[in-house]
């Protein structure tokens, strides 16, 4: 029996925790957008961060699903913070084709002073540090990695940035996490995460239409080269702006709505979804082959009752191993 096919002019919505990519011919413009649910609130519930690390961590994981399921190639893109606020270290990765994982760290102390003091806006968390994306194509390649400064900035205005001046490709970025409390189909109370986010690039068939008025002309240049910003662009990057966080987080909204609500006037169209999955890259043999790299000292330090224990810091999983076990090659 065949598969059913829609009829012209209907199509399924991608829903959550699937990235759309879309493509708007009238102002040369593409990008993806995504709605995370159920796979963002398994990752956060599972290590129970308080509300303003987990909101942090979501906008992390909406940027890296955004930009990893553009990868061509078979590999893992890392999106990463490091500042000397109370939210020193957040983490996510991307391997293709479909597997997330992400982890948060923060000086609880540091946190609840901040919450005291009202300062709990992403950039104050944060403080000063970097922002760096790095894609590795695996053991036979180089990993190539961006780092962008975190100046005080919003984590979408960061990633804006980085695409802006090293990337030199006009892009906006738009990043939300909200906490929803409902009832389930039980009527009991619930409480879950959601994030979305939108990225949109200005690229023209004719690149010296990408010429933006802010960069720097290059070498041999002095000084500043003013150039005036493409209509095209203008007119794509303020409908980008009008978006409201609530709309990428609202499940009533949708990708596919909230991208028609910005674009149909110029006709946008959306390609087939990418599903993301909450699963972590660790295993068993892995660990072992850390473990196997100890000093005897380190086994013995790490030794407890006869065996070793190593919870991964990402999906929480515990790997217990006998001291046999990988002893042998520190000895």
């Amino acid at each position: 029996m065949a598969d059913p096919v829609a009829a012209l002019g209907e199509f399924d919505f991608a829903g959550d925790d699937h990235v759309v990519p879309f493509q708007v011919e009238g102002l040369d413009v593409r990008g993806r957008a995504v709605q995370l649910g159920p796979m963002l609130d398994t990752i956060l519930e599972r290590h129970h961060y308080p509300a303003p690390v987990a909101r942090l961590l979501a906008e992390v994981i909406a940027l890296t699903v955004l930009l990893g399921t553009s990868l061509k190639f078979e590999g893992k893109f890392t999106v990463q913070t490091k500042g000397d606020g109370a939210v020193d270290l957040l983490v996510a990765d991307f391997s293709t084709p479909e597997n997330v994982r992400a982890y948060a760290r923060f000086d609880e102390a540091e946190l609840e002073k901040a919450i005291a003091a009202g300062k709990t806006e992403p950039e104050q968390l944060l403080g000063k540090g970097m922002l760096a994306f790095t894609i590795d194509q695996g053991k036979f390649s180089q990993p190539y990695q961006g780092i962008v400064a975190l100046d005080g900035a919003t984590l979408e205005d960061i990633a804006g940035t980085y695409f802006r001046q090293s990337e030199q490709i006009p892009t906006r970025v738009r990043l939300a996490a909200a906490e929803l409390f409902d009832r389930d189909e039980a009527g009991k109370p619930r409480h879950r995460w959601r994030a979305g986010g939108l990225v949109a690039q200005f690229l023209p068939e004719a690149p010296e239409r990408m010429r933006q008025p802010d960069l720097h002309g290059g070498d041999g240049d002095e000084g500043e080269v003013r150039h005036t910003e493409d209509d095209a662009w203008s007119e794509a990057r303020s409908l980008v702006e009008t978006i409201d966080a609530d709309e990428l987080t609202d499940p009533q909204v949708g990708t596919e709505r909230l991208l028609y609500r910005l674009f149909h006037e110029r006709g946008v169209r959306v390609y087939e979804p990418r599903a993301v999955f909450d699963r972590c890259s660790c295993s068993r043999e892995k660990i072992k082959g850390v473990l196997k790299g100890f000093s005897a000292e380190e086994i013995e330090a790490s030794e407890e009752d006869g065996t070793i224990s190593v919870t991964c810091e990402f999906c929480s999983t515990t790997y217990r191993y006998e001291v046999e076990e990988v002893a042998s090659a520190a000895e």
